[in-house]
């Protein structure tokens, strides 16, 4: 093969790369735009912690006096990469301390039970 062909292969695979990093870069801005200043809590199914949160969500009526998505995030991989995304890009948070429960408060980003639960009992007596 001269050198010309291995070149142009070399050249391809780079414009390949580009076009799906490129794609791989506009995915992740349209997932973090449609989150916008929304608050969002992500959670688990099975997660015992969640399962705390969303207990206190109940006892206090906390979803009928704040307005906040709840999203999905061991069965839903879109939720999951949003979350990943929030806690990174937003957060610059290392991906060792990113887990559920997770709470996007459109500004900051709170993870654990307690801490979410603390930042209600804060905003219920504001």
């Amino acid at each position: 093969m001269n050198r010309k062909v291995k070149f142009l292969i070399f050249l391809g695979i780079i414009l390949i790369l580009a076009v799906f990093f490129t794609l791989q870069i506009k995915k992740e801005r349209e997932l973090l735009a449609s989150v916008g200043g929304k608050m969002i809590f992500f959670y688990g199914i099975t997660c015992p912690h969640c399962a705390k949160v969303e207990e206190f969500f109940k006892e206090n009526g906390i979803d009928s006096k704040f307005q906040f998505e709840k999203k999905e995030v061991y069965e839903n991989k879109t939720n999951a990469k949003i979350l990943i995304l929030i806690a990174k890009k937003k957060c610059s948070l290392p991906e060792n301390e990113i887990g559920v429960p997770f709470f996007w408060t459109g500004e900051k980003c709170i993870v654990g039970d307690q801490p979410i639960i603390d930042y209600f009992k804060e905003k219920l007596n504001e």
